[in-house]
């Protein structure tokens, strides 16, 4: 028997509720799907639907985004970066660096990176550019280890339980 979604926390301390976790797992499956079918759905009106979407959006807690595969789109080379930075630099670099537009995830780590950056390029030579002409001349980044990609086995978007 499967247990009911539970009441958590967000970092600010509201709650999101097993229903508001119920219209999650649904805008994820179907990011299209109408309200009407997500009420029916659950037993609830559209308007509470609508209603507690939209107080998700504002709250910060759900994006509904149309998310395109970057390699069909003709880019043909994606990459995630791992960054050292000099001691107290790490996060102006973060900053920086989200500001280049092929990087399109960075994240701060405590481990053998100080940052960890995804990025999208055209192709071979974009990717080069991008290291040597805009990431490592941003302040503070001492040292970069690119991993390629060579396939993406899996993507998820889906992990509100």
């Amino acid at each position: 028997m499967q247990q009911p979604p539970r009441v958590l926390g967000t970092r600010s301390g509201e709650e999101i509720s097993a229903l508001d976790r119920a219209i999650i797992d649904a805008l994820q499956a179907d990011g299209r799907r109408p309200f009407t079918q997500i009420a029916t759905d659950l037993g609830i009106s559209e308007a509470a639907v609508r209603a507690r979407t939209n107080r998700l959006i504002e709250r910060g807690v759900l994006q509904v985004v149309g998310v395109a595969d970057p390699l069909k789109l003709g880019f043909a080379q994606m990459a995630m970066i791992g960054v050292r930075c000099e001691a107290g630099a790490m996060m102006s670099a973060a900053e920086a660096i989200a500001e280049i537009p092929e990087v399109i995830y960075v994240v701060a780590t405590a481990g053998a990176w100080d940052l960890l950056v995804e990025v999208v390029c055209q192709d071979n030579e974009d990717l080069l550019r991008f290291l040597t002409e805009k990431l490592r001349r941003i302040p503070g980044v001492v040292s970069t280890e690119s991993f390629v990609y060579l396939r993406i086995v899996k993507q998820s978007f889906h992990w509100s339980r």
